[in-house]
């Protein structure tokens, strides 16, 4: 018998039976479709994930943040917490002691997003930072989110409240430092404001009202604010002196000149107080009662780039100075003439500071000319309190040595024991600091910054002090506006609760 192949049909494989053209095309096309579809899938999963994710449009993502209980700040105990909301977005933000802490936290916010410590951290406190994961393929594949994890900082909370409280209801900030580590043991900021009252989606008007409030209760002025710092920057030009040589004995005249007339003008450089006006004052003389006229002099006598360097040793005109939040970069001009210069020495002219940059002048000269880099979190963990990271002590810059430290510190106590500092003493404690009210505004016409920079350890004592403090008032109703009568008790009340403790 012989097998006949039926009409209209081809061969197929050993002679079997095979396939019609009308169904090798659908095969082939099907086959196409297949590969077009994985391609696609292809550039939208891999190529385009990015993009997608971040479309607005898209809130599977937003939905997913709020899924969960978001990790904690760690001030000692947690300043922070989440509440159920019983809607679409699962989970918000909850403060405790919320105006006590705002200029360490920051906020985070369902509709505004998150600043400060809760946006630098965000993917630890949302679960999805990969170092939170125990196993990253599976995570990845499941879609599994990890508990959110924690971020405890160096905040103090007794000397955070003494810092809030010292300010009251004054515009101002203090930062605490402590100086052999660099960990920040205050950051206070006022007025301020509860991070929890704009956490919600139905916070807009409390959102509003703060934008709109004029004392800008949501400015974090410990690190987002500049200002002059008048005279507190005499310590930086005093210890860029002795390093350099300008003065080798802070009791010796300096040999500066009275009047002293700023260089290339016919302006004199004015003193605050009549016991200034002299030839043949010391520095220890100047510093005790802040002489404008010796501290300009002797800025010019050093030199522009010796002056330059050493601001830069405290921070200065560093423009990513990260705690880890980004400070506001403070400014001490690269490019002056000699008058320029001297008004840069005496902390004016377009000399300005955060308040974090002073904290670290003083605890420059506590700390042997050490100057630390500020650290705002002590350490990273997972919600079981696993460590994740823990942050180390860092050198910044080493400003000078420890003979000009000595001399700098004698200065700064000389100023708290016998000059305009005195309401900063502290029984059973040496202390030294810098007082300085700063002129600011259209022809020096607004009220004056009062600062105070200081350092405070045991009496006796030869460690390195255990805190160091700078303290500024923006804007007060006091008569006294002034270094030593505004700032210097708020910086005692801050030194003092370090001691105690």
């Amino acid at each position: 018998m012989r097998f006949t192949r039926p009409e209209g049909t081809n061969g197929g494989p050993q002679g079997l039976p095979g396939i019609s053209t009308t169904g090798r095309r659908a095969a082939t096309f099907c086959m196409l479709l297949i590969i077009v579809l994985a391609v696609q899938g292809t550039r939208v999963q891999v190529f385009q994930k990015k993009e997608l994710d971040q479309n607005s449009a898209n809130q599977r993502a937003t939905v997913q943040r709020y899924a969960q209980p978001r990790g904690n700040l760690i001030a000692g105990q947690p300043v922070t917490g989440s509440v159920a909301t019983g809607g679409r977005l699962a989970y918000q933000r909850t403060y405790t002691d919320g105006p006590l802490y705002a200029a360490v936290t920051g906020y985070s916010s369902q509709i505004y997003g998150n600043t400060q410590l809760e946006g630098v951290y965000d993917a630890l406190l949302t679960g999805t930072d990969p170092r939170l994961a125990g196993w990253a393929v599976w995570d990845a594949i499941t879609r599994h989110q990890q508990p959110g994890g924690d971020v405890v900082t160096t905040i103090d909370p007794a000397v955070q409240r003494a810092a809030m409280q010292g300010l009251g209801n004054q515009k101002g900030a203090v930062a605490a430092i402590e100086p052999a580590t660099g960990r920040i043991l205050a950051l206070a900021s006022t007025p301020s404001y509860d991070p929890g009252s704009i956490a919600g989606t139905t916070d807009q008007a409390a959102w509003e009202k703060l934008q709109a409030d004029p004392d800008q209760p949501m400015l974090n002025r410990a690190l987002r604010q500049i200002y002059p710092p008048g005279s507190t920057f005499k310590v930086v030009t005093a210890a860029a002196a002795l390093a350099n040589g300008t003065v080798t004995d802070i009791q010796a005249p300096t040999g500066a000149p009275y009047p002293y007339v700023l260089p290339g003008t016919t302006t004199t450089l004015n003193n605050d107080t009549g016991a200034c006006n002299q030839e043949g004052l010391s520095l220890d003389d100047a510093m005790t009662m802040s002489c404008n006229s010796v501290m300009g002099w002797l800025g010019v006598q050093t030199g522009l780039d010796r002056m330059v360097a050493m601001a830069k040793n405290f921070g200065f005109d560093d423009a990513k100075l990260d705690i880890p939040v980004r400070a506001a970069r403070s400014n001490f001009d690269t490019d002056m003439n000699a008058s320029q210069l001297a008004l840069s020495s005496i902390g004016q002219y377009n000399t300005a500071a955060t308040p974090l940059v002073m904290a670290m002048v003083a605890a420059g000269a506590a700390d042997n000319g050490q100057v630390m880099y500020p650290q705002l979190v002590d350490r990273l963990t997972k919600a079981d309190g696993t460590q994740v990271q823990l942050m180390r002590p860092t050198l910044y810059r080493q400003a000078f040595g420890p003979g000009v430290a000595a001399q700098v510190r004698r200065l700064m106590v000389d100023v708290v024991d016998n000059g305009t500092g005195a309401n900063a003493q502290i029984p059973g404690a040496e202390v030294g600091g810098k007082t300085g009210t700063a002129e600011h505004g259209v022809d020096n016409t607004g009220t004056p910054y009062a600062w105070f920079i200081a350092w405070a350890r045991p009496a006796g004592s030869t460690d390195v002090p255990p805190v160091a403090v700078a303290v500024v008032i923006a804007d007060s109703q006091a008569s006294d506006v002034t270094g030593g009568g505004l700032a210097a008790p708020i910086a005692k009340s801050v030194m003092q609760t370090v001691l105690n403790r």
